[in-house]
């Protein structure tokens, strides 16, 4: 067994089989993918459009791809007919963009609202201010072609884990009161994704439903 499968065995040892593992696959090779794939692997996580693109006809097409990163506007258009989640949506500009290409596209993308959770101005997300007033609009109850299932945040990077449980935390909560207060009878309401490979586990502590896992799975290169 290559050492990405027997990290992927490993990881699924550790965590609760109600856990989705999303493998980080930016900068990695097809091959690698590959292995992964080979390993019981389906759900890969990309940052760049570019990248994704050269990468998913060359594997396997049932893996489902997801979107992780800042998606531009621009190049939301050429990965709807396949993205199987936006795990990155921050913005109703974003978003609209994406329900009115998926239209054309004939399909209803799943798609996560990022929040911001960090204190680093580099990070990208809703605040639940925005979130609130998005959903009380007239044109966000007349979106056909998106499943809001869920939320996505990114913790501060720092090696202080307590700060990192404040803010998953902090995304638990907001997920909780969008939930009662919007979703309370939807099915697809359900998903929370936050936890990466050093913090993973506080991010399950505190009910994630979706960890993005690269150094773990693929290793340091």
């Amino acid at each position: 067994m290559t050492d990405i499968a027997l990290n992927i065995t490993k990881l699924k040892e550790q965590i609760p089989s109600s856990v989705k593992i999303v493998a980080v696959s930016k900068t990695k090779p097809v091959s690698d993918i590959r292995i992964a794939y080979d390993a019981g692997q389906r759900i890969f996580g990309e940052n760049r459009v570019q990248e994704l693109l050269a990468k998913k006809d060359l594997l396997p097409s049932d893996i489902e791809w997801h979107i992780i990163g800042h998606l531009q506007s621009n190049k939301v258009k050429t990965i709807i007919p396949f993205i199987s989640m936006i795990q990155s949506v921050d913005s109703t500009r974003l978003l609209l963009i994406i329900n009115n290409e998926a239209g054309k596209a004939s399909r209803k993308v799943d798609c996560l609202l990022q929040i911001y959770i960090a204190k680093e101005e580099t990070k990208f997300g809703f605040d639940l201010e925005e979130v609130t007033l998005m959903f009380e609009s007239d044109y966000f109850k007349s979106l056909r072609n998106v499943n809001i299932c869920g939320v996505m945040g990114m913790a501060t990077f720092t090696g202080k884990m307590d700060i990192v449980r404040q803010e998953f935390r902090f995304l638990r909560n907001c997920f909780d009161t969008l939930k009662e207060k919007y979703f309370k009878s939807s099915d697809n309401y359900k998903e929370i994704s936050m936890g990466m490979s050093g913090d993973y586990i506080i991010g399950i502590e505190e009910g994630s439903t979706m960890i993005r896992i690269g150094s773990l799975i693929f290793g340091v290169k």
